[in-house]
């Protein structure tokens, strides 16, 4: 029983440190399966690996409460009405979260139609690993071109509607292929776009919001399994590490930025990526290629 909570504890650290570095958080939760294994149904196992993320996702509402929620007169620089309940409504916050519901879209409708068919094609070590690996590039190229640029948008604020879609169909890459991360993916292409490092942080995990909400409500009204009181006890722990995890990381990667590239963590991607290959090749992980 204890080794069980301490698989979940696992679990819970692994998702809060890698659902916010640009490094995959599906792909090293299917690595980590790979070794340690959850006491739990396949049927659930499947389901943990979403509705976890709902604690990392806790821990972004706590850190940026004040950015992200609209409504209240302290401080309202941008009130819809100068009077009645208008000037209780942020009107910035308001087209911020417009804008969110915009870069949702495109990763809605994949995610509504093709949810079981990508689980069971592609959630394995050599998507994975190949994700890895070409986004790992990816961060090391956009990089280096964008190094000497200065980004035209440099809040979360100027991002306007055209970006926001362009972020959306960025995240597509990560809602279809585990390994692609859904904020390096994100970011990377923020980027791309001349998006300051820090504001395509910050939408971002503005982004995971909705997003992991809606992919958590999906699995769990298409889950048909049974759920015992000690499955929703390995959930729990998972969740509430993941939440404490995830406030440490959020604040740390936030100060990282300011000062870093992400250069670091496309190298981490590559060479991470070649030992999966090496790994699922010899048979150690995925039960080698025939498994794939």
């Amino acid at each position: 029983m204890f080794w069980d909570y301490l698989v979940a504890f696992i679990f819970g650290v692994v998702e809060g440190v890698t659902e916010w570095l640009p490094v995959s958080s599906t792909g090293h939760m299917i690595i980590l399966n790979e070794f340690l294994k959850l006491n739990v149904s396949p049927e659930f196992y499947d389901l943990y690996l979403v509705v976890i993320q709902l604690g990392a996702i806790l821990a972004v509402i706590v850190i940026f409460w004040k950015d992200i929620w609209p409504f209240g007169l302290k401080n309202n620089e941008h009130p819809f009405a100068k009077e009645g309940v208008g000037r209780y409504i942020m009107k910035d916050k308001i087209f911020m979260w417009l804008k969110i519901a915009l870069a949702c879209v495109p990763a809605a409708i994949v995610g509504v139609l093709f949810d079981d068919w990508l689980d069971e094609h592609l959630y394995n070590y050599v998507v994975v690993a190949i994700a890895l690996i070409v986004f790992g590039v990816a961060f090391i190229v956009v990089e280096y071109l964008m190094k000497n640029r200065n980004p035209s948008v440099k809040t979360v604020n100027q991002i306007n509607w055209g970006h926001a879609f362009a972020i959306g169909l960025f995240q597509l890459f990560a809602a279809v292929f585990p390994g692609a991360s859904r904020s390096g993916s994100t970011i990377v292409g923020s980027i791309a776009i001349g998006i300051k490092r820090e504001a395509a942080a910050k939408f971002t995990f503005f982004l995971a919001i909705p997003v992991m909400l809606g992919a958590s409500l999906l699995k769990i009204v298409k889950y048909d399994g049974g759920v015992t009181a000690h499955e929703v006890a390995l959930l729990a722990v998972g969740m509430v590490t993941a939440f404490g995890v995830s406030l440490l990381i959020i604040n740390r990667l936030m100060a990282f930025i300011r000062k870093h590239s992400f250069t670091c963590f496309g190298w981490y991607r590559i060479v991470l990526g070649i030992l999966v290959l090496i790994l699922g090749a010899v048979g150690v992980i995925g039960g080698g290629a025939a498994a794939v």
